[in-house]
């Protein structure tokens, strides 16, 4: 499943940064993080949630020197800086798809 609804909560799978064929979006990290994290609002959306519900956020990068500044410039733009959600970002040997970036998340369905 995508997300599970459970208590409450919304439980998103991980999410890379394709487009609506399943492909992966050119422009490198910065691009697949906008675009995880625009599949991921859609996805919370369908549940009754959005985006400043989530409360915690799991990220994969397959090369965390490289990509984890630019990362996080994107991911700031779709949260408020005094309410980001607890995040944890972990490096991985790879991802799904050739990907750079995954996200998975939990958010509270208001």
């Amino acid at each position: 499943a995508q997300a599970i609804i459970s208590r409450g909560m919304v439980y998103v799978s991980g999410n890379i940064g394709c487009d609506k064929e399943f492909k992966i979006v050119p422009g490198g990290v910065q691009a697949q993080t906008r675009a995880a994290l625009n599949n991921i609002s859609s996805l919370l959306k369908t549940a009754g949630s959005d985006l400043k519900h989530i409360v915690k956020a799991n990220i994969y990068l397959t090369n965390m020197q490289r990509d984890f500044a630019p990362m996080n410039e994107a991911y700031a733009e779709f949260f408020d800086k005094d309410s980001m959600p607890a995040r944890t970002c972990v490096g991985v040997a790879t991802l799904p798809m050739g990907a750079d970036f995954e996200m998975e998340c939990v958010a509270e369905i208001p």
